[in-house]
Order: structure tokens, then sequence, then C-alpha cells
């Protein structure tokens, strides 16, 4: 199994809760890879609140990810490059193929395409997008991905949705990695997305809670849907919250440490036992227990969510403890 990571790229994602800059970003991304994390990967948000995971109702700042993907592509040399997630409903989706190829180029053919139908109404409303029907939103998702198909493809493509219409068009040139980089689609992998993943997608990831039973549930019923439409099972990947220590006491000091850092007391009251139940935590050899069991329900790629919020890192020395003790272990899963 391959170990990614989610990097801090919100105004409260570093451990000193420092404002995101270019410099920081492009400094953890680094970082991990002299870690030898396999990846790094960031979110779609122009702004974010973290009120839906307990901490302050007011907006932190976020830096774009497909700029950021194309910057962190000239300061990186091995480490796979990914979004998780794209939201469609902010870029057509030939802009999108445009900007895709131009990082994959970059990179050298490292990009992971990460796509997922948008959630948090109040960017939408901020910046004048239409948020619209949960259905409306799978829609564009689903027309996104048709597109992409065809723009990766050799092209010219025609294509007409209710969102979009393609007539003769083509991407040129061509992305580096053939015939496309690898679209996953982001969801709790509800009926209609396993079918739409079955049909079009060539992942899925989901995060950043999941019990390997929980999990495996929703990989079986993504087997028949592909089954069904055809095809070979997609690949998969994983986000979880991870929390690690030597041993035992070590791992209470470290959640002591995390239930000061985050913000608004999001931890508050809350026991390590309760919160872990279904995360990443515990000591190397607990958490790639863990792993395995994940693996064992065809889990490529574990994404470590290094903080009790999405795309943060609460303590950068947990991180060596990971590269150390788990990476190397987690290759042989």
């Amino acid at each position: 199994m391959r170990i990614g990571l989610a990097l801090p790229h919100y105004d409260f994602s570093s451990p000193d809760g420092a404002p995101v800059t270019w410099e920081r970003l492009a400094a953890a991304a680094r970082r991990a890879e002299d870690l030898g994390f396999d990846s790094v990967w960031v979110s779609d948000h122009f702004f974010l609140s973290l009120a839906r995971y307990g901490g302050p109702d007011r907006p932190y700042g976020a830096a774009e990810p497909l700029t950021t993907l194309a910057a962190l592509a000239t300061v990186t040399e091995r480490i796979r490059l990914g979004s998780l997630v794209v939201s469609t409903g902010f870029r057509h989706p030939a802009t999108l193929a445009k900007s895709a190829t131009t990082i994959d180029l970059l990179s050298g053919g490292r990009l992971d395409l990460g796509l997922g139908a948008g959630w948090y109404e109040d960017e939408y409303r901020a910046f004048g997008y239409r948020f619209g029907t949960p259905g409306e939103r799978f829609e564009i998702l689903e027309e996104t991905l048709e597109v992409l198909h065809r723009l990766f493809g050799q092209g010219p493509a025609s294509y007409q949705g209710t969102h979009f219409r393609l007539d003769e068009a083509y991407n040129r040139p061509s992305p580096a990695q053939q015939p496309r980089p690898p679209l996953w689609v982001g969801g709790k992998g509800g009926p209609r997305l396993r079918r739409l993943m079955a049909r079009l997608a060539d992942g899925w990831n989901t995060v950043w809670a999941w019990t390997p039973e929980d999990y495996g549930e929703r990989a079986r019923a993504l087997r028949r849907a592909c089954q069904e439409a055809g095809r070979v099972m997609i690949r998969q990947s994983l986000g979880l919250y991870a929390l690690v220590g030597e041993d035992q006491a070590d791992l209470a000091a470290r959640w002591k440490a995390w239930q000061a850092w985050a913000p608004g007391g999001v931890l508050d009251g809350v026991s390590l036992e309760e919160w872990g139940r279904d995360k990443l935590v515990g000591t190397p050899e607990q958490v790639l227990e863990r792993l395995a069991a994940f693996a064992a329900h065809g889990v490529e790629e574990t994404i470590v969510g290094a903080a009790p919020l999405p795309f943060a890192v609460a303590d950068d020395a947990m991180l060596d403890l990971v590269a150390e003790a788990v990476i190397p272990a987690a290759r042989d899963l």
C-alpha cells in the first residue's frame, strides 16, 4: 500500500496556525517527498468554515488547487500530485482538461485528478455560482466526466449535454499519461455514484472516517456495479485522519497536544478511544494492522490527514514517525 499526505493549505492548517503561504505549501510538499510519502493532495474551496467539524463558523482562506499543483510540479521531482477533489461546479470541463494536461506535462506525468460534485453552499453563494439541487450537481459531475473522456481522447470531440456542449473540440497537446491522468471520483459511494464510477471513473476515493467493515460493504457494492457495467473493479484510495504514537504513552501525549491545537475546541471533551474508532489511530503496529484490513478490501493508497481537521498538519514530528515506522512496512500490504 502507498501512503499519501493531505497537504496543509488553509489558514488553520499549520502547527502554529499561521496563514497559508506559498512558501509553507512548497516546504510541506518537499518535506513529504523527502520523507518518502507517495503523494500529496489538495482540496478545492474558495474558503472554508470549520462549523461542520465543530469549530469556528468563520471563513478561513485557502490556496487554489490547480495553480497550486502546477507550481508544486516545478519544485518536486518524484511525488505524485493530486486533487481531493476538484468541485466540478466551479470550472468548465474544457478549462479543467487544459489545466490538468498542463499540470501533467509540467510534472512529467504525476497528476491524479480527483473530482467531486461540491457540497459547501456558502462558497457557491458568495462567489455567484448556482448551487442547485444534489441532482443538478451530480449531473454536472457526470457531464464533466463525459467531456473529459472525450477531450483526453484523440479528438476532435463533440458532445451535447444539459450543461456542456462540444462541437469538434480537441485538447492539444496531450497529457503525459496516456490515455489520460487517472480520474478519481470522491464520495461516500451511494448507488447512483457507484453506477457513475463504474461507467466513467478510473478510481474511487472517500474520506475521512471509515471502519474497515463499513468500507468493505461499500467496496463490495462498487465491485458489483463494475461487473454490471462490464468492467473490472476500479482503483481505490482512502483518506483517513491519522494519529500515530511510538507507544501508548506517546499516543496519549500527542492526543492532548491535538486537543490544545484544535481551533474552537473541536476536540474538547472527546476521548481518543471514541474519536479513533473510525480513524487511523495507534502505535505503528496498530496502524499497520488497520491498513492491512483496508488493503484486504482493495485499497491501494491511504491518504493521511495529519490533524483532526481536513488538509492540516497539527504536528510535524508525527510525519517523521509515519515515514520511519509506517510507510516502509505498508509497502508489503
